[in-house]
């Protein structure tokens, strides 16, 4: 996972969208969605999994002091290796990916094991906007209005039993739609992430299935996938189909490919470098060569400290 700088995104920091411009834009979104339900025509009705929206922005996760990144830089610079090892390359290779219908298992250590068509998952729970910092491992960053439901809603539904410790995501395996999957056999395929039990209930965990209000795009994780905002972002699998729950830490593919250098908790920690770079800062998708000290949990060790008490700071990563 080399660090790729790509001059063709960056940007003056007076072009980063102003929050009254952001919010403005939110408004006429939400007249969109509208307009949809009213049986005009959208673009909206063209995309997958549309349950939900227009969602509204919860207050407690509004993004107070963040500018949310330029939707055109979030939707262009992706890491999705199912489809291509190019962040530029994503958009064009995944346009086609089908994600509808779409599925979601839920199995192992629950009382209610189902499986759910995502659409119906989200009519059944609701979704809400929650503005986010995202951190990758990169050391790179962005700021990202997600719109989905925190997956404790989820584990409500199912019930998971006392036996349950660790909860294993697994994506999509179809190499026939995923180059990606194809000149890389010796990746272990589906990619595969994994969550203590607690870090799955707490508050901040999101099932994503949209970005600015609209669905999720094919290259951003459509139809579903999950934000672990103080994780760095290989921890949020995208185009997820199943969820088990474990009494064993699941292997996940980066831990397994690399496991000198990407750890099970992966939490975003200033004071752990990854032996090819310094974690200490990250640069800012959307500015000119500016770059920001990288604060521990990402700025969410209010919410999520308490859940690392017992593990050792310098041996998180």
């Amino acid at each position: 996972m080399l660090i790729k700088r790509n001059q063709r995104w960056e940007m003056p920091e007076s072009e980063v969208t102003s929050e009254n411009i952001y919010c403005q834009r939110r408004t006429l979104l939400k007249a969109a969605g509208y307009t949809l339900a009213l049986g005009t025509f959208s673009p909206l009705s063209a995309i997958a999994a549309t349950a939900g929206f227009p969602s509204q922005l919860n207050s407690s996760y509004n993004g107070k002091d963040l500018t949310p990144t330029k939707e055109n830089l979030v939707t262009s610079y992706n890491n999705f290796y199912e489809f291509s090892f190019d962040k530029d390359g994503v958009v064009s290779k995944a346009k086609d990916f089908k994600t509808e219908p779409w599925t979601l298992k839920i199995t192992g250590m629950v009382q209610n094991p189902q499986t759910f068509d995502v659409n119906e998952l989200v009519k059944k729970v609701g979704i809400e906007q929650r503005i986010y910092r995202f951190r990758c491992v990169e050391a790179w960053s962005m700021v990202v209005p997600w719109d989905g439901f925190p997956l404790k809603k989820l584990l409500d539904l199912v019930q998971p039993t006392s036996q349950a410790k660790y909860v294993k995501f697994v994506a999509f395996n179809d190499p026939e739609s995923a180059p990606g999957q194809v000149i890389a056999p010796h990746y272990p395929w589906p990619y595969t992430e994994g969550l203590t039990i607690e870090e799955a209930a707490n508050e901040l965990t999101l099932l994503a299935t949209g970005i600015y209000g609209k669905p999720m795009p094919n290259q951003n994780g459509a139809p579903i996938r999950l934000v672990v905002p103080w994780k760095y972002g290989f921890k949020s699998i995208k185009s997820i189909t199943k969820i088990e729950f474990t009494d064993k830490m699941p292997p996940t593919l980066w831990n397994t490919t690399a496991p000198s250098e990407y750890g099970f908790y992966a939490n975003v920690n200033p004071e752990v470098d990854h032996p090819r770079w310094s974690q200490k800062s990250e640069k800012i998708v959307g500015s000119w060569f500016q770059r920001k000290p990288t604060v521990q949990f990402n700025g969410y060790g209010t919410e999520v400290a308490h859940l690392y008490k017992k593990l050792d700071l310098s041996k998180w990563y």
